[in-house]
């Protein structure tokens, strides 16, 4: 065995060669303090670490341990590891998925734990370029490798990230299934993974209508973030402002959100403060009666930041909520123009977004003159939410119809009062 500081010394130059940060290394599953206290020499490692971080460099656990081992043999990246190491150290914005794919299918099942960080990083690069369906599999990948692995964060992590992805694609029951699997396993994980798993939790309840259980997870995800402060507790608020919309509790609604906003510091998280101020409007609109004046001073204050650092995403639900505005504030023309340009790129919207803007285009049609055309798209809709097993959404959509056959204004006169079927 090596000397603790011979140890630390060869494990930061297997580290530096994979180009890896301390933080990539330890993955959640050690802190980096610790680490850094291994690479100083100060802590001695156990075996099960030491058999860790020897999975992580992808080096067998001798290179580690055995003085005669010479690591600079060891750090001779393989194809698959400096393709992995120029991703991982790639900007958000310049990471290449093509080669990566590529590697993964030319590696095989050689070195499990790499291959773990190369599906998490392919599965988050296709999610942002809306490869939902791509995302799942890989996803589903991952889930299976982290129960190989047996480590716990890891089989978190993947369970809550399949989760939000298959609620973006609708699937509520799986959603649900998987976020409550993550949630039976997180019990003695770090506090940043109880919250994420909860966070998929109260979101997949939500969307399959089980409200009350959601709302009592949202309020043990406040109790449990609240101590911590900081960008945890302001995602929990968020969640539970969620929660009471769907509920119709627009006044709990607003407090626990504008709470969120207080508590938001654009300077540390400029993303959440984005995507909180998106929500926000959202709300306003859907505040019984709604509040337009509010939705748009909240969408004028954001969309600057847009312009400076908006993700694609960010600019898709910008305009949508520009559209569903328009539309309260009786501005059909400009409703209709923006769902037109929305309709030119492909959508990277939620499920429950898409089909929301989807219901605004069939209403707009019906005011239109084409009652038929909208009545059978809004229809259509509506029965993609009861397909998914999204009963309040469903119940909305068909609201929905309802109050646009029954507007005084727009289209033909004749559909006031016009009953819709299905």
């Amino acid at each position: 065995m090596l000397q603790q500081s011979e140890f630390g010394s060869r494990l930061r130059a297997l580290r530096e060669k994979r180009g890896l940060s301390q933080a990539a290394l330890a993955e959640g599953a050690i802190s980096t303090g610790y680490l850094s206290r291994l690479e100083s020499g100060a802590r001695r490692p156990t075996p099960r670490v030491v058999a860790y971080l020897a999975q992580r460099l992808g080096v067998p656990v001798s290179v580690l341990e055995d003085p005669s081992a010479d690591p600079v043999d060891a750090v001779e990246a393989s194809p698959f590891t400096q393709v992995l190491a120029a991703v991982i150290s790639a900007s958000s914005h310049d990471r290449a998925a093509e080669p990566l794919a590529e590697a993964l299918r030319a590696d095989g099942q050689r070195d499990p734990a790499q291959r773990w960080q190369a599906l998490w990083l392919l599965a988050e690069i296709r999610g942002d370029e809306g490869e939902r369906d791509e995302q799942r599999h890989l996803l589903e990948e991952l889930v299976e490798l982290s129960g190989q692995l047996g480590v716990a964060p890891l089989l978190a992590r993947a369970q809550t990230q399949l989760s939000r992805c298959l609620r973006t694609l609708g699937d509520t029951a799986g959603a649900r299934e998987y976020a409550q699997r993550a949630y039976d396993v997180a019990g003695e994980l770090s506090l940043t993974d109880r919250a994420a798993t909860l966070q998929a939790l109260v979101s997949a309840l939500a969307e399959a209508g089980r409200l009350d259980e959601a709302r009592t997870h949202a309020e043990e995800l406040c109790r449990l973030t609240e101590p911590a402060g900081g960008t945890l507790h302001v995602e929990a608020l968020w969640a539970a402002a969620t929660v009471r919309t769907r509920q119709g509790d627009h006044a709990g609604a607003i407090a626990r959100l504008e709470e969120a906003l207080s508590g938001a510091n654009s300077r540390q998280d400029l993303h959440l403060w984005i995507r909180l101020h998106l929500a926000a409007a959202s709300l306003y609109l859907q505040t019984t009666p709604a509040q337009p004046e509010r939705a748009r001073a909240v969408l004028d204050t954001v969309e600057p930041v847009l312009r400076l650092i908006g993700t694609e995403r960010h600019h898709q639900e910008h305009q949508s909520l520009r559209a569903h505005l328009a539309f309260a504030e009786g501005r059909l023309d400009d409703a209709r123009a923006i769902c037109d340009a929305a309709a030119d790129r492909r959508s990277l919207l939620s499920f429950r977004d898409r089909l929301k803007l989807a219901a605004l285009q069939a209403r707009l049609a019906i005011l239109g003159g084409d009652a038929d055309g909208g009545i059978r798209a809004l229809q259509d809709v509506a029965r993609q939410a009861e397909q998914a097993h999204n009963v309040e959404l469903a119940a909305e959509l068909w609201r929905s119809l309802a109050e646009t056959l029954a507007r005084p204004y727009g289209g033909d006169p004749a559909l006031a009062g016009r009953a819709p079927t299905g």
